[in-house]
């Protein structure tokens, strides 16, 4: 029975990996649309939240929704990984910050505007949140991807999440040089969305796995 119980609760985390990332893209396709005279290469997804933006109250939610499945599925892959090792606490990591950076939002849809006097304080909070969980959104799979390469049935997944993960750093390198800073917006949703699909196909590859191959390792 325990083990059974187990097994559920591991099931229903992976259901949270795909789920948490789907309504989280959905929610700022909406929001985005909903920002009248705004296209998407204007706002960040930070300001879909904002005090002043259209229905903000979907992205807040979407962004605790989000950091809550990740936290969860991120529990969840220390049974197929080791307990100890770097890449499910790096999941958990990024959900946590995901989710503080939905309660603590931008002042503003926009970065800069007529009348921005400074910066509030939960708008100083959102900057360091969001630079965590972009940090550890990128490293969990690079990590994962190392842990999992050796054990049955993951390599074709490692190799894809390290690939999903590089292509996320390497657009949210340019989206920080500011180098095509028209654009932002873009890619911005880019590089997130890069990182949410290596989520859903650890989630995915966990979801088919027989109950016998997601005991935890030794590490």
């Amino acid at each position: 029975m325990r083990r059974g119980t187990a097994a559920r609760r591991r099931r229903l985390a992976a259901v949270a990996g795909i789920a948490g990332p789907v309504l989280f893209t959905l929610a700022w396709v909406a929001g985005s649309l909903r920002q009248g005279g705004h296209g998407a290469a204007q706002v960040q997804l930070s300001g879909l939240a904002a005090e002043d933006a259209r229905e903000p109250q979907l992205m807040i939610a979407a962004f605790v929704l989000l950091g809550g499945c990740s936290i969860g599925f991120g529990a969840a892959l220390r049974w197929v990984t080791a307990p100890r090792t770097a890449g499910a606490w790096l999941v958990m990591t990024a959900g946590a910050a995901t989710a503080a950076a939905g309660v603590f939002r931008r002042d503003h849809l926009l970065l800069t505007g007529p009348g921005f006097a400074g910066e509030s304080w939960h708008n100083q909070v959102h900057d360091v949140v969001s630079a965590v969980a972009y940090g550890a959104m990128v490293a969990a799979p690079l990590a994962l991807g190392h842990e999992l390469r050796g054990k049955p049935g993951w390599a074709p997944v490692a190799r894809a999440v390290q690939a999903l993960a590089l292509a996320s750093l390497a657009v949210l390198a340019v989206f920080a040089s500011r180098a095509a800073q028209p654009w932002d917006g873009v890619l911005q949703r880019v590089a997130v969305t890069l990182a949410l699909a290596a989520e859903v196909l650890l989630a995915a590859r966990m979801l088919t796995l027989p109950p016998e191959d997601a005991r935890p390792v030794s590490g």
